[in-house]
């Protein structure tokens, strides 16, 4: 398993748009993707569990990686949050 902290940058948050690019993103890796934050993990892999979080500016989430492939996931993921979140 591989866990990343990233701190959310994007004026607006987790909104619509760069959540669904998000999951589109997580659906390409086999393994098991899930996102938490305050204690409330939900499947990176579903657009309504990563809209239900209501992630705002300036708060933390935590990426998780579980299974095969989840080194190639976390690069994939943490790339994709640092260049659009």
């Amino acid at each position: 398993m591989r866990e990343y902290v990233y701190t959310i940058t994007d004026p607006e948050g987790i909104h619509a748009r760069p959540a669904g690019a998000f999951v589109k993103e997580a659906a390409q890796y086999g393994c098991k993707v899930t996102i938490e934050k305050d204690g409330r993990e939900v499947d990176a892999k579903r657009i309504m569990g990563v809209m239900s979080l209501g992630v705002k500016c300036g708060q933390e989430i935590l990426l998780r990686t579980d299974g095969d492939g989840e080194e190639e996931a976390m690069e994939g993921l943490s790339k994709f949050l640092q260049d659009n979140l």
